[in-house]
């Protein structure tokens, strides 16, 4: 038997929903055939067989939310009737963001003696009485060394436990302590938790409750983590845009026909593109080993949906024309508000836009979306007095915010970068070149 496990979609990823099953207790299926649909924070995606065989149970019913990633959701029985390979070593599912060979046995874990190893040791099980994924040379190191798995976090697929854990294990364990072993847990100040309505005061019944889906929840933390782990500053900019608005609308004329029509956020992430190009250094993200510096300008543009936020992104968004961005980024925005997205389509990007001048919304500080190095904001274009050559006139103005990562784009990089952007948005004959 093969327990088919719940697929992990992207790295981030710890639960997910059960969206939908299309097979049944004694189909059977091949490998390739779709077999379940599962829904994220950001998308929904569909979960193909990697092996052959029949399904002989369905563990967890369509519609459940919060299926914790890596547990049994079915079983599969291998058509001859054989055993199939024990769950830890290969899950039966995989999808277009876990490759096949991630779904394998380790090749590292292999013993390379052609002699008969001792068999390795039952899997052990947790405190709460789940499995411990863990290879079979892995257990076998584990025993031999007095290792308890249940201490060690796997690096292998799918988390498993495999033999470079618990050679690592091994070796920090003979260190000899010191202050700076302690857990993180009893050093590191423990976050503050939400207060219910009750603790605050409001009583049960006056207020309908909501409850947080995956996405809610997703946001609600990556925008904790980046506020509480990203040292970020905002630079503002206003840019006059009546030039762009005669030149779009130039454009727009002449691209009629083919049925494409250019946005002045499609004007804003070109010009943040070739401006990422002229500043490099802005064009980066921290890492624990380094400043990242990215080769193409991929711009994740900020796209509200039912529920929560997503950003597609426009990769080497400095390479394409107007028209492009402008059919990419439409098909992008639909696909996201329908939760067809692929994963490679919204995760990463080196940079971020996020626009609500079409809400009236004149200026706002937009938090950053890491690992990425900044994120501009972008307001509305709205006519306001301005001095030239001594003379009060008037002109369409747009106010934008670049948030910075002062880790890695400080307030001189960032002045530039708004220095280069600026020129282009104003005058954007220059980026139909």
């Amino acid at each position: 038997m093969t327990d088919i496990l719940m697929p992990a979609l992207s790295p981030t990823m710890e639960e997910g929903v059960l969206a939908k099953w299309h097979v049944k207790v004694g189909d059977v299926v091949s490998a390739g055939d779709v077999i379940a649909e599962i829904e994220t924070d950001k998308a929904t995606m569909e979960v193909e067989a990697v092996d052959e065989g029949e399904v002989t149970d369905i563990l967890v019913a369509e519609g459940t939310e919060g299926v914790k990633v890596n547990t049994p959701i079915a079983r599969l029985k291998d058509e001859g009737g054989a055993a199939a390979p024990k769950p830890a070593e290969k899950p039966a599912a995989k999808t277009e963001e876990t490759p096949k060979a991630e779904a394998a046995p380790a090749a590292a874990d292999a013993p390379k003696a052609a002699t008969p190893a001792a068999p390795a040791p039952a899997a052990p099980k947790s405190d709460s009485g789940d499995r411990i994924f863990s290879s079979p040379l892995a257990r076998r190191i584990a025993a031999q060394n007095g290792v308890d798995l249940k201490s060690i976090k796997g690096t292998g697929p799918h988390g498993r436990i495999v033999k470079r854990d618990v050679e690592a294990a091994g070796k920090a364990s003979t260190q000899p302590a010191t202050a700076s072993s302690a857990s993180p847990a009893a050093t590191a100040a423990e976050p503050r938790k939400a207060q219910s309505l009750a603790q605050m005061g409001i009583p049960d019944g006056s207020y309908d409750l909501i409850p947080l889906d995956g996405m809610k929840k997703a946001v609600a933390r990556r925008m904790v983590d980046s506020v509480q782990n990203v040292p970020h500053f905002p630079l503002f900019i206003d840019c006059e845009i009546d030039q762009l608005m005669a030149v779009r609308a130039k454009v727009n004329k002449m691209l009629e026909p083919q049925g494409i029509k250019v946005s002045v956020n499609d004007f804003v992430i070109k010009a943040a593109a070739l401006a990422l190009k002229m500043v490099p250094e802005a064009n980066a993200s921290y890492t624990p080993e380094g400043i990242a510096m990215h080769h193409n300008a991929d711009v994740s543009m900020a796209v509200a949906i039912d529920g929560g936020l997503i950003t597609p992104i426009i990769k080497k968004a400095e390479t394409k024309g107007l028209a492009q961005i402008a059919t990419e980024s439409k098909d992008l925005a639909k696909r996201a508000r329908d939760r067809k997205l692929k994963p490679d389509e919204f995760q990463g990007g080196t940079f971020s836009v996020s626009n609500l001048g079409m809400f009236g919304i004149k200026q706002f500080t937009s938090i950053i979306n890491e690992p990425q190095g900044c994120i501009m904001s972008v307001g509305a274009g709205e006519q306001r007095a301005v001095v030239k050559n001594g003379q009060v006139v008037p002109a369409t103005v747009m106010t934008v915010t670049l948030t910075c990562d002062h880790r890695v784009v400080d307030g001189a990089t960032g002045a530039r970068f708004l220095q280069a952007f600026k020129p282009l948005i104003e005058d954007p004959v220059a980026m139909l070149a």
